[in-house]
């Protein structure tokens, strides 16, 4: 790779990471994006399932199709890292390393507009609202598949505590079904010192808490990974008084769907029979957000020969994360993989998603040149096995 092209993709995300936007809010991230592809001669449709853009590039002599793609969106949190291209934007930082993810897609598109060594169309797919869960749905929603037709997918996401620009590329589920609990105990209130008068929610969710707790150790099969976890909790303001009231909220997590329903249909039971007990009423709200992202096989092995290629140290072996990735749902229509590319040690407070998180700008000749040699390997592929 080209000096030039590897200061540009550290400019390109470095201006990035210190301009970030909100899901759904992508709008100078969209406009940065299509003045790179417009720089490089690449045509492109914008506005695809929100403030996302596609792009295609096309060499004669084969109809297969190949799909690539980045996440744009940031997070709301507050950098603290105090490096000179920390975010501008008040409480609002790229803390999962999609920057860095847009910059090396760009990268990737420098690469294979420059590279005659390949036949077929590779379509760059920039997607909004990931943190949120709903851009690449959005995308498929709009016409994704209808408009810019593909075989295959593939993406990839930084990994703190895999040796940089090292790729995992690993077959099966590789990350988590992702819902959202909602859960709302109603009762009766009373004095706090006449508490047979109430029906009391406090000591309902009490109950329920240390319950849902049990469903993974206890109504999963323990060969299977499942995660719920309540995070949150509101009820009264005084002391004096037994609330009327409990508001719990959290999140589950599974690899599978079949895990998923067992684990929601656990949560329903519970919610049943302790408001039941505790003579109160219990509303339960599930909102799944994304589906598991498992790579198909032969994907994974094109991705793994393509980091070969590249010259990269690659794995086919690392634990599943019950993080959640709405890749997902490209994967659910098309075979295709998400590798993981090191982004070096996994420091504390460094972590994905934390204030003192930044994108290693290192891996970024890896992950472009990756991206660009596992489109060109897919398009070589036999399409009777993928």
């Amino acid at each position: 790779m080209a000096e030039h092209l590897k200061q540009q993709m550290v400019a390109w995300r470095r201006h990035l990471h210190a301009n970030p936007e909100l899901a759904t809010f992508e709008v100078s991230t969209s406009d940065f994006v299509a003045a790179r592809l417009s720089e490089l001669g690449i045509p492109f449709q914008r506005n695809v399932g929100g403030h996302g853009i596609v792009a295609s590039l096309t060499r004669a002599g084969s109809s297969r199709s190949i799909g690539l793609r980045a996440d744009m969106d940031a997070l709301p949190i507050q950098e603290q890292t105090g490096l000179e291209h920390a975010s501008v934007i008040d409480g609002v930082m790229h803390a999962c390393g999609h920057d860095g993810h847009t910059a090396s897609l760009l990268g990737a598109a420098s690469l294979l507009a420059g590279d005659t060594d390949w036949s077929g169309t590779v379509r760059l797919i920039f997607q909004p609202a990931e943190e949120r869960g709903i851009g690449a749905k959005a995308m498929i929603e709009e016409g994704f598949f209808e408009n810019f037709p593909v075989d295959m997918l593939f993406a990839y996401h930084n990994w703190p505590g895999l040796p940089a620009g090292k790729i995992a590329a690993v077959a099966g589920p590789v990350m988590a079904a992702g819902a959202r609990i909602a859960i709302r105990i109603t009762g009766k209130a009373a004095h706090a010192a006449m508490p047979h008068q109430s029906r009391d929610a406090l000591a309902a969710a009490g109950y329920l808490l240390t319950t849902l707790q049990s469903i993974a150790g206890r109504a999963v099969d323990p060969l299977q990974a499942a995660v719920v976890s309540i995070t949150t909790l509101e009820t009264g303001a005084v002391l004096n008084q037994v609330p009327e009231a409990v508001k719990l909220g959290g999140l589950m997590r599974t690899l599978n769907v079949a895990t998923r329903d067992r684990v929601e249909a656990e949560i329903e039971r519970i919610c049943n029979g302790i408001a039941m007990a505790m003579g109160v009423t219990i509303d339960l709200t599930i909102q799944r957000t994304v589906l598991p992202t498992v790579n198909a096989p032969y994907a994974a092995e094109i991705a793994a020969r393509a980091a070969e290629a590249i010259g990269a140290p690659v794995t086919k072996e690392l634990e599943p994360s019950l993080a959640s990735e709405d890749f997902s749902y490209f994967l659910s229509r098309k075979p295709g993989a998400l590798v993981w590319i090191g982004n070096g040690e996994d420091l504390a407070g460094r972590e994905l998603h934390s204030p003192g998180y930044d994108f290693n700008d290192e891996i970024l000749p890896v992950a472009a040149s990756w991206l660009a040699e596992v489109a060109k390997q897919a398009l070589r592929a036999n399409p009777d096995l993928s």
